[in-house]
């Protein structure tokens, strides 16, 4: 399979965004779709990662981002039929070294898939970082 990799909003599919968020992520699902779409649409920047012949959507990242040094990379998901295809490759270097934020300082929270975000680069905080953790739930 050959996937095309695109940073138009207009393209994304929102109800596959919507039904990878609400059921497949381990993080934050107690949003809402009204939330989701929310932060699709005042991200900094935004990944879709499709399928070549039939255009479906198989992946997803969005950005939070100063527009000048510091960005926050979230939301990075595929789905789970497409898994260990690549696509998380494509869409994390698409995101953060082919874009107008490669020389950005970038920030993600994960629980896993450390080994590819190590791969780009990410490594566990410093003495420099500070987290203050959110009130939300953990998981809906």
């Amino acid at each position: 399979m050959s996937y095309s990799v695109d940073v138009d909003p207009q393209r994304l599919d929102r109800e596959w965004i919507w039904r990878m968020l609400s059921t497949e992520a381990s993080w934050h699902r107690w949003r809402t779709r009204e939330q989701v779409d929310q932060q699709v649409d005042t991200a900094w920047r935004v990944v879709g990662v499709y399928d070549s012949l039939t255009g479906a959507q198989l992946g997803f990242a969005r950005a939070v981002s100063d527009g000048v040094n510091d960005a926050y990379l979230a939301d990075v998901i595929v789905d789970p039929d497409e898994r260990g295809r690549g696509i998380g490759k494509l869409l994390v270097k698409t995101m953060i070294e082919d874009g107008p934020g490669a020389a950005f300082r970038w920030t993600l929270f994960t629980g896993d898939a450390h080994g590819l975000y190590r791969g780009f680069g990410f490594a566990a905080p410093d003495s420099t970082a500070m987290v203050r953790p959110g009130a939300r739930p953990a998981r809906a």
